[in-house]
């Protein structure tokens, strides 16, 4: 018996993975088995995990919301105590109604609700705005821990702030394109540390001046009283609205938690509402205990410092102990705020997975990676946070204004949606009129924080949130014009050819593989594949004496929803393919199919072919591509050349391969 087999080794070089799969593999970890149905339980969270994972990002904001807000306070006793009572306030507002949410929207938050309430232009403003949100969540973060790091080392290392900010966006990234599980189990200890360090602090500063809580009281109601009588009504409400709208940036973890449902694990509503209750009670504590420190305390913004550092030290003074709450402060504050970059890495490639699937963005963005994650939209979040830390240069500033405005402007149109959602509900819906009140109060206060934050703002940093998020919108219509003028080709296309007339009924029985074979890759029974079938016989009529048809059921975010999602999948690719054997047996062409599922349409389509080859030796490959009749630099990011890709590799492993072009525009 020969040792080797003509074909064998050139097949195992066109399905091995190459060089920079390999390389790959090493840092971002071995493929995820998509036939296994326990993977869905492996990947999702619990909701400690994503209280971790998401959370973050609201926690880590008491690092800069509540101090921004206290700044702001202009030394008024009255406006620092009513403040912490509205963050407080705002807190479980915003996190009860988006807890209403995530029961009636499960599959995509705020995106979801402004695109079916208020209509799909609302919905991509609202996704634009959350994707630069997320962007700059991973860039303000970062930059702010590097800040507190750097604050700790000598001068001289100053200059090499802006390196390791590029550095751990670039291992953050790295660690999200493993998988989300796998990012937040890294950071955990850091959480933790965080929290209970907080927690002390924020005990000692109230529990040490418990005795003086009544003449703080009496500062309260007199100060409050002065302004009354000197400044009058109008001008307490404007200076409280306006250190009001300056903790714009404590409150912009709450949307993370209702777009990551699909990341949590069974029963995924309910758990996203239990993080949603572990996120609203430690925000709620965390900023307003903070603020009512800050108040007891009498600290006195001091420039370079932090004003959570001049507690720390005012509490601890120094004792050993007090050095040390100090140090656990600030580390804890540094690394929680890397953590809270998660909710970027998880939250925006979510989005834009959702965007993709509406056609306002590549739809690239919703592919899967191997490792089962939305590894497009995560590079592209790296990416563009690098680049939006390269413009300000880090400047912790710059950012939080427009962070601020981006995730007021979504969180408005999602109320007014919720609201709508609920008007339309018939008037005997349980707890209807309670949801009502609820989200006509959300909007309210939503309305107003982003009103004065744009009207502090413009002109300057806010007017460039505006410029930057309508540029984005216009792109993602120019885009969805694009997809729109292709579909409605490709609809054109199949309405051309789904009369075809056939002349035989019944099956004309099986192939015979000493005969030419057909072998022609399809996906969706439609234009394209119908068009490639016949264009093959009637390029080589007569030849072949069969046909077989092979797809690929590409698991992308659009189905990669829960455990029956396989299934589902194959089920919807076996009624196409059933489709294709049956237009076949109408042309009197004996017919069989074979399928696959996987995240890549490349690797599984060449090895599924070159299969189908070691069973039909006289086989030729047929593929249909999409073609245009003016050629645009920006096609090859639009659309995909998984055709040519696939015939690269079949043409290694030495197999015919005939692309077949099917213009539409």
């Amino acid at each position: 018996m020969p040792d080797h087999i003509p074909g064998q080794t050139s097949d195992r070089l066109a399905t091995s993975p190459g060089a920079m799969k390999r390389v790959s593999r090493v840092f971002f970890g071995k493929p995820r088995d998509l036939l296994d149905r326990s993977i869905f339980h492996q990947l999702a969270l619990i909701p400690f995990l994503a209280w971790v994972g998401m959370g973050a990002d609201g926690l880590s904001s008491t690092a800069y919301g509540p101090e921004e807000a206290f700044k702001a306070v202009d030394g008024r006793a009255w406006v620092a105590f009513l403040l912490a009572g509205a963050i407080a306030g705002t807190v479980i507002l915003l996190s009860a109604a988006y807890s209403v949410l995530i029961a009636a929207f499960p599959t995509g938050g705020g995106y979801v609700v402004a695109t079916r309430m208020l209509g799909r232009r609302a919905g991509l403003v609202s996704g634009c705005a959350l994707l630069i949100d997320y962007v700059l969540t991973i860039t303000v973060s970062v930059a702010a821990a590097s800040n507190a790091i750097f604050a700790l080392a000598p001068p001289s290392w100053q200059s090499w702030k802006l390196h390791f900010t590029a550095t751990a966006i670039i291992g953050l990234t790295t660690l999200n394109i493993r998988g989300v599980k796998e990012s937040v189990m890294v950071l955990t200890p850091v959480f933790l540390l965080f929290v209970v360090s907080h927690a002390v602090l924020i005990a000692l500063g109230i529990g040490m001046h418990l005795p003086d809580a009544g003449a703080t009281a009496k500062n309260v109601a007199s100060g409050m009283a002065n302004d009354w009588n000197t400044v009058g009504l109008w001008a307490m409400v404007l200076l409280f609205f306006k250190a009001y709208s300056m903790s714009a940036g404590t409150y912009t973890g709450i949307e993370a938690i209702s777009i990551g449902v699909p990341l949590m694990r069974e029963p995924k509503v309910a758990n996203a509402r239990r993080t949603m209750v572990y996120l609203a009670t430690s925000l709620s504590i965390c900023a307003a205990g903070l603020i009512l420190c800050y108040l007891l305390w009498n600290i006195v913004p001091v420039p370079g410092k932090t004003i959570n550092a001049s507690l720390a030290e005012r509490i601890g003074g120094d004792t050993w102990w007090g050095i040390g709450l100090l140090w656990c402060t600030l580390i804890s504050s540094a690394f929680l705020l890397l953590t809270a970059s998660q909710a970027g890495f998880m939250g925006g490639p979510r989005t834009l997975a959702n965007l993709a699937i509406d056609s306002w963005v590549p739809r690239r963005f919703g592919a899967l990676s191997e490792r089962l994650t939305t590894g497009n939209g995560v590079v592209l979040m790296g990416v563009a946070s690098l680049l939006a830390l390269l413009l300000t240069r880090g400047h912790v500033e710059e950012i939080v204004t427009i962070y601020a405005i981006t995730v007021f402007l979504t969180f408005t149109l999602t109320m007014a949606g919720m609201f709508r959602y609920f008007w339309q509900q018939p008037r005997r819906t349980p707890k209807r009129r309670r949801c009502l009140v609820l989200f006509a109060f959300a909007l309210a206060v939503c309305a107003t924080i982003l009103a004065f934050t744009l009207w502090q703002s413009i002109p300057g940093i806010g007017l460039w949130a505006v410029i930057v998020t309508a540029a984005l919108v216009a792109l993602c219509l120019l885009i969805h014009a694009h997809y729109q003028g292709v579909s409605a080709g490709l609809r054109k296309l199949f309405m051309t050819l789904e009369s075809v007339p056939t002349t035989h009924q019944g099956d004309p029985g099986p192939i015979d593989p000493r005969l030419p074979v057909a072998v022609v890759m399809v996906s969706h029974f439609g234009g394209v594949g119908i068009h490639t079938v016949m264009n093959v016989f009637k390029s080589f009529p007569g030849h072949f004496k069969g046909v077989v048809f092979v797809s690929v059921g590409v698991m992308d975010s659009g189905h990669f929803k829960g455990e029956d999602s396989t299934d589902a999948l194959r089920q919807q690719t076996e009624t196409n393919l059933a489709n294709y054997v049956k237009l076949a047996h109408g042309l009197g062409l004996p017919a069989d199919s074979r399928m696959a599922m996987g995240t890549d349409p490349v690797d599984e389509a060449a090895r599924l072919c070159l299969e189908v080859a070691r069973d039909y030796p006289r086989s030729t490959f047929f593929a249909g591509k999409v073609i245009f009749g003016r050629p645009r630099w920006y096609h090859w990011l639009l659309h995909n050349d998984a055709a040519l890709a696939v015939q690269r590799r079949l043409q290694l492993a030495g197999r015919t391969v005939v692309v077949l072009p099917a213009r539409i525009m």
